[in-house]
């Protein structure tokens, strides 16, 4: 390999250089080597794996009954309902910020507990989500993240739209799969409903773009997560040169939407009638689990109960100790 440097900048004002092209370079960060880094890199599964793995994204029908998920819906209404700022989900004058508690990008809640809510805990222990993600890693002795979810109402003026925010969830410094992110969708969810957005085909070329561009950069591209990593458009143009395209999910209520980590993805604030109503949940194998994270973990699921509005108690069942981190399967 010739060890000649040869370096394309594009100009991109305020934002300089952000592809510098140069012979192919190993300059990760040495990190431990991942048990199931390779799950994906032969897809011969003959189900909703093969499209998880080939176009990074899938969506598992029905993981959730219908019915029920039209509950959970009705469920986080009543949650947002329950703030004393005067929201009323069929009264469109009161879909403002005014009116509803602190939330970003137009209807994602991450506080007051939102995640340990119990329709949250109920969603999580569907047997349908279970099994989904028990397929993916090959066992069903799971811990989950404790992700909140998504309300986001139609038409909304008073929200300026921030636009895209293209991003994956895993460091540029890790090879191989890593991490399943999912959302259980909660209601009817089209075209102009809002969503998720996902650059079909990137999760597979991720590695070879930081191997060709390298994985050191002058400024972090991050919130401050180690497994995360925002894209220009300029980087985003050498991913869609190799016939990677922007593909808006749809799913209906009870789908559970599933997509590899590693490819870029942002979300879409709805156009249409429709609200878009969605829980993330995340699932990954107790095994991975330390001891110091069974004790964060333990840490978190009490402390993040108790905030400026209480949510439900959760019974501390097995299955949600489990699923928490906090009891051995």
């Amino acid at each position: 390999m010739s060890t000649d440097t040869t370096t394309t900048t594009f100009t991109q004002s305020p934002e300089p250089q952000v592809l510098r092209l140069r012979p192919k370079v190993d300059d990760a960060l040495p990190l431990p080597p991942f048990k199931y880094a390779g799950i994906f890199d032969d897809p011969k599964f003959g189900d909703w794996r093969d499209e998880l793995a080939i176009k990074g994204w899938t969506v598992v029908r029905r993981a959730v009954p219908t019915e029920r998920a039209l509950k959970y819906r009705e469920e986080m209404f009543d949650w947002l309902e329950s703030f004393p700022l005067g929201f009323k989900r069929d009264d469109p004058s009161t879909w403002t910020n005014e009116h509803l508690p602190v939330h970003m990008k137009g209807g994602m809640f991450h506080g007051y507990g939102f995640s340990h809510e119990k329709f949250c805990w109920d969603l999580r222990q569907e047997q349908g989500v279970i099994d989904a993600f028990a397929k993916i890693w090959g066992t069903d002795k799971l811990i989950s993240s404790f992700d909140a979810g998504c309300i986001m109402m139609p038409k909304r003026i008073d929200v300026k739209d921030i636009g895209r925010w293209e991003h994956m969830d895993q460091s540029r410094h890790r090879r191989g799969f890593y991490c399943v992110q999912g959302l259980a969708n909660l209601n009817e969810n089209g075209p102009d409903d809002g969503g998720l957005m996902v650059l079909t085909g990137s999760s597979q070329l991720v590695e070879e773009y930081f191997d060709t561009f390298g994985r050191v950069y002058r400024e972090e591209r991050t919130f401050g997560a180690f497994d995360y990593w925002m894209f220009s458009e300029e980087e985003q143009q050498w991913f869609t040169d190799r016939g990677c395209k922007w593909v808006k999910v749809c799913a209906g209520p009870g789908d559970l939407i599933l997509w590899d980590s590693r490819a870029m993805h942002y979300n879409v604030m709805p156009k249409g009638e429709r609200d878009r109503v969605c829980s993330y949940i995340c699932m990954a194998p107790a095994e991975l689990l330390s001891e110091s994270d069974r004790k964060l973990r333990e840490d978190a699921f009490d402390k993040e109960r108790g905030t400026t509005h209480v949510p439900e108690r959760v019974p501390r069942t097995d299955k949600i100790l489990q699923l928490a981190g906090i009891k051995s399967y």
